[in-house]
This record gives C-alpha cells, structure tokens and sequence, in this order.
C-alpha cells in the first residue's frame, strides 16, 4: 500500500545524519517532486501519531456569545435627581444618584447581576430620602400651623 506518516515522523538514513547537501531550491523541488525518490521508503509503515493530533485540533467550533437584555434593569435616574435636587435630606438623594450612575455603567458593561444589585441599593436610597423629606415637610407645615407659642 502506499506508505502513511507525516515528515516529523520520517527516520533520516545514517548518512543525511551527519552531513546534509546544500542544494539549490530548484534541485529541491525536483528532487521531492520525483516519483523514485528514495525518502519515500524511509515513512513509517502505520498510522502516525501526529495525524491523531492534527484531527482533534483542527476541528473549527462556532461561539455564540448572547448578551442578556439589559432595558429591564431600572436605573432610577430621574428619581435620584430629583431627590438629590429638591430632597436631599442627610445627602441620601446624593447617595441614590451614585448607585443610579453605577447602574447606568453595569448596563453598559452587560453585569446584569452587579446592574440589579445597585439598583435595588438605588431605589432603597431613594425610598429613604422622599420619606425622611416628605416627613420633614409635613411637620414644618404642621409647625407653621400651629406654632409652639400656643403650647
């Protein structure tokens, strides 16, 4: 049969081991281009190892990256504004606006996890601070009502 093998498993005879010709590249290519050329004697007669290794590297594979989609994750921007603007009672509208812009930043780097964290954190701050203003309001409107002059 013909012979198998790949050039990295050819034996080289004992006198190409210790002196190789120098030979033009034409003589080269006619020399392997030859049909009786004597290398071809010199490949091993089984299957070689390096074709095994050549099947299982060659084999292409396809990556479908799918980004989640992160329009459902709500910043709580605008409500952070407004908190930091109108109600920032104890700077917590400051700190609801902080966690508004890192969960703007999440959304753009595709962390869906780190972007549901921070807005949580975000609406908590902001929570917070329209009660803590809105409570504060009411009783100055109580006070202006009914000053402490009458007690």
């Amino acid at each position: 049969g013909p012979p198998q093998g790949c050039f990295a498993c050819i034996a080289k005879p004992p006198a190409l081991r210790h002196a190789s010709p120098v030979l033009s590249p034409s003589s080269a290519v006619q020399l392997m281009e030859s049909k009786g050329c004597k290398g071809d004697s010199l490949r091993p007669v089984g299957p070689c190892k390096h074709s095994v290794e050549k099947k299982t590297m060659t084999n292409p594979t396809t990556v479908i990256e799918i980004y989640p989609d992160t329009s459902e994750v709500n910043d709580y921007y605008l409500w952070s504004i407004f908190n930091f603007v109108y109600l920032n009672f104890c700077c917590l509208g400051f700190i609801a606006l902080a966690y508004s812009l890192k969960v703007r930043d999440k959304k753009l780097l595709n962390d869906l996890n780190g972007a549901v964290e921070d807005a949580k954190t975000a609406r908590l701050f902001n929570i917070t601070s329209s009660a803590l203003a809105t409570f504060c309001i009411i009783l100055i409107f109580i006070f202006l009502r009914y000053p402490l002059t009458d007690y």
